[in-house]
């Protein structure tokens, strides 16, 4: 298939490119380069240290003799998005492009507000792309099981069977969103979901949990091909945070009581996911909902399994209990259904001592790029 990656760069999107290239589908990505920019803006730098993406791309031709082709633009240019689908017309697109974190969104009003237009603007101009340009193609969307909240019943995957004063209807299952950036995934999946019932395109809305891990088959043929790996308060996410920290001598910052329960998977585990979805299309006019993640923990049980395999490496790691920036429950029901995937043949990488021991050599052998002012969070919610 002609596969279009849009946010090739980023941490999803470079292992899903040469995931797909590898197993001879052909590839094009797309990205603004923001998200190295916002390093930049940010002060941090990735744990590992990665190429630009013209050498990334370079590397991988030289190495397999697969080519993937590349667009320097924003989605939320229309001139750029109208170009990218009439020259490559892709019959999938894997939608990545988006600013993926809740606390960029929280610092102040200009970062929210970029979050919401970059990522709502960005998302309906693929959406006229494909009604106008590629009427076939699948768009396949990154959301996030954020958009759910925590609620006190179980979450289903996108609807709910709903029986209410004699009658009964299948309704989107309710949003209770996290923050601006969780708020701009809940604006995509209602417009997608329009556009699917008013235009007849197909698309599968992937609400991830929180991604940890650093290495897929292909990223780890060279270190020119290496994935990024964020520690800091903005980007760095539970797990591969606490890693990084274990490694450097950082106590491992859990946010308030550390109960808070989300879904988590290996990156590995979402460039299958994002496969599965590519390889089984919705039908048209079908808006597709799949809970993308593999086992669920609560922040505290993952800052306990890091500390003791740390320990077992002879490190040192204390676990800090620092004041919650956000605003959440700290200790709540959670309970994800997330059977669609497996149905389709999911074989999930299931959180091991090995990896996390994997991550935290990396991170050791890297320390000299942590940047410890970085580490604690500096955006609030209140």
């Amino acid at each position: 298939m002609r596969i279009l990656i849009a946010g090739g760069d980023g941490f999803c999107g470079w292992p899903t490119a040469l995931h797909f290239s590898q197993r001879g589908h052909e590839v094009a990505i797309v990205d603004s380069l923001i998200r190295r920019k916002w390093d930049e803006e940010l002060g941090t730098q990735s744990l590992t240290p990665i190429r630009t993406l013209e050498e990334r791309v370079a590397a991988w031709r030289e190495l397999t003799g697969k080519e993937i082709q590349v667009y320097i633009g924003d989605l939320t240019d229309w001139s750029v998005v109208e170009r990218v689908f009439r020259e490559f017309q892709p019959e999938a697109i894997v939608h990545y492009a988006e600013q993926r974190s809740a606390p960029y969104s929280m610092i102040d009003r200009e970062h929210a507000v970029f979050t919401q237009v970059n990522n709502v603007v960005g998302t309906l101009n693929v959406l006229y792309a494909i009604k106008e340009i590629t009427p076939d193609c699948h768009l396949i969307k990154l959301g996030t099981m954020g958009e759910y909240g925590t609620p006190n019943i179980d979450i289903e995957e996108g609807y709910i069977r709903i029986q209410h004063k004699g009658r009964e209807d299948v309704l989107p299952y309710p949003k209770q969103p996290f923050s601006f950036y969780h708020l701009s995934k809940v604006h995509d999946s209602h417009n997608i979901m329009f556009c699917c019932k008013a235009w007849g395109i197909r698309a599968t809305d992937l609400n991830q949990g929180v991604v940890y891990g650093l290495w897929t088959d292909e990223t780890r043929l060279d270190e020119r091909l290496y994935n990024r790996v964020d520690y800091d308060g903005v980007f760095g996410t539970a797990l591969n945070r606490f890693c990084i920290q274990a490694a450097v001598g950082h106590e491992l910052t859990v946010y308030g009581k550390g109960g808070q329960t989300r879904g988590f998977l290996d990156i590995r585990d979402t460039v299958q996911c994002i496969e599965l979805a590519a390889m089984h299309p919705a039908d048209h006019g079908e808006f597709r909902v799949f809970n993308q993640f593999t086992e669920q923990f609560s922040v505290l049980e993952l800052a306990e399994r890091v500390q003791r395999v740390a320990q077992q490496m002879g490190l040192r790691a204390e676990i800090a209990h620092l004041p919650n920036p956000r605003v959440e429950k700290e200790e709540h029901y959670y309970n994800a259904i997330h059977t669609k995937l497996v149905d389709l043949g999911l074989k999930p990488h299931l959180l091991s001592d090995e990896l996390i021991r994997d991550l935290i050599q990396t991170a050791m052998k890297y320390r000299d790029r942590v940047r410890f002012e970085v580490i604690k969070p500096n955006a609030t919610w209140r």
